[in-house]
């Protein structure tokens, strides 16, 4: 992009129309994420948590090929926003219709119904992470300035979710009906993303391989050992995360929060007001220590839940609910500019795909199975009394001491170069 196309002004309209986009793509996700918990256990289908949070992860590994091999080379863009939205509403749209004609004694494997519902709505919905993003940054001449304030939209979409549903529904984050409202906004933002500005393929009549698609061209980079331990670190303190977003909901609500899935958005806010003071915080830390505050965030974080367990002390959960802030920005916002900053020109969008692989995929995927053997070992026992909680203090003990164990990892073996330090000073 030249000096002169990034000095125009991106029409208001435009701004508006990509705004909008940005809040229905994360109203989407954050109208179920979240909230689908209180669903399952009141619903009998507790134990399928960790299948339904494998469901996305699983999608997010497979999106890329989607994406760089079908969507980025014969079809614009907003189309296959569109068509993917609205087979994602379908999906969604007709979980209340199947569910209540399921046989309770269908076996709660990765096979049952609704897993397999939800990862055909994570399907159409997880490539649309990229395109919605690639659509807006083709469109906008000034993205360092203008693309912010447009991706924050999606933030806000999130809370919004998560209070609409908390506030709206009849026995709010239990209902089963908040998956028509998913299967709504999916639908509305189907329509919405024909209207979009067009946007051609991206990759239209260029050859591109598989290998190139999943970023393995990056695998070059892990020669250097300090690219090494950052991914590797990054691979394993996502798997705690995986714990946040399957069991976190349950346990604000066991802490005698009256609205569960409103209180999680605190964490959104904060996320907000993290990546709004990011700039300030590089200027003066750099890469290392930044991450290094994400890491030790989700400590905290963890060990306040443990905490707090045994006394449901409310001002510890709420701490920990907003740190998602810094875990989220500091550590994700921070690792993506690293991975700029450490690879070639040439490969660097494909370490970008690699590196979402390998978190949002590979150690969510790895988090969600062993989050769910780690909620049945600390489940009540058998005979147990109606209504009695899990052990909630071993729950969370282990996630903080694992992030811990991977946090003193990368102090120790990652070394910050100088340039790498004051790179930051940059940033606008």
């Amino acid at each position: 992009m030249t000096s002169s196309q990034t000095s125009q002004k991106t029409p208001g309209g435009i701004v508006v129309a990509l705004s909008s986009m940005m809040f229905l793509q994360f109203f989407i996700w954050g109208a179920w994420y979240v909230p689908v918990t209180g669903w399952l256990f009141k619903a009998g289908y507790g134990d399928l948590t960790a299948w339904v949070y494998t469901v996305c992860p699983l999608a997010a590994i497979l999106a890329p090929l989607f994406l760089g091999m079908v969507a980025d080379r014969f079809f614009p863009s907003q189309r296959v926003l569109g068509v993917m939205h609205l087979l994602g509403a379908a999906f969604m749209f007709a979980i209340p219709l199947v569910m209540p004609h399921i046989d309770p004694a269908t076996p709660h494997t990765f096979f049952h119904p609704l897993v397999l519902l939800l990862l055909g709505h994570a399907l159409c919905y997880m490539p649309t992470l990229g395109l919605s993003s690639a659509v807006a940054l083709h469109h906008i001449s000034n993205p360092q300035k203008v693309f912010p304030i447009v991706r924050v939209l999606g933030t806000i979409g999130w809370i919004v979710a998560g209070l609409a549903i908390g506030n709206l529904l009849r026995g709010g984050d239990t209902s089963i009906y908040q998956f028509w409202i998913v299967a709504g906004a999916s639908a509305a933002l189907g329509v919405f993303s024909f209207f979009l500005p067009h946007t051609p393929p991206p990759l239209a009549g260029k050859k591109v391989s598989v290998g190139q698609v999943l970023g393995l061209d990056a695998l070059s980079l892990l020669k250097e050992r300090n690219y090494l331990v950052f991914v590797v670190c990054s691979l394993l303190i996502c798997i705690p995360l995986a714990g946040y977003y399957a069991q976190a909901r349950n346990f604000v609500e066991f802490s005698r929060f009256a609205d569960a899935t409103s209180t999680m958005t605190i964490g959104q806010f904060s996320e907000i007001f993290f990546m709004l003071v990011m700039p300030f915080f590089f200027i003066r830390l750099g890469v290392k220590k930044m991450l290094l505050i994400g890491m030790f965030a989700w400590v905290a974080r963890y060990g306040l839940f443990a905490l707090s367990a045994g006394d449901n002390i409310k001002w510890m959960v709420l701490i920990g609910v907003a740190l998602h802030g810094i875990c989220y920005d500091f550590f994700f916002v921070t690792g993506q500019i690293h991975v700029d900053k450490a690879s070639p020109a040439t490969i660097r969008a494909q370490a970008q795909g690699f590196y979402v692989l390998i978190t949002q995929g590979v150690g969510m995927i790895i988090g969600a199975q062993l989050f769910g053997k780690l909620t049945s070992m600390y489940a009540p026992p058998a005979g147990a009394p109606a209504g009695t909680p899990p052990d909630w203090f071993h729950i969370w003990l282990w996630p903080a001491l694992f992030a811990a164990l991977i946090a003193i990892i990368f102090l120790v073996f990652f070394r910050e170069k100088k340039d790498e330090a004051l790179a930051p000073a940059t940033a606008p």
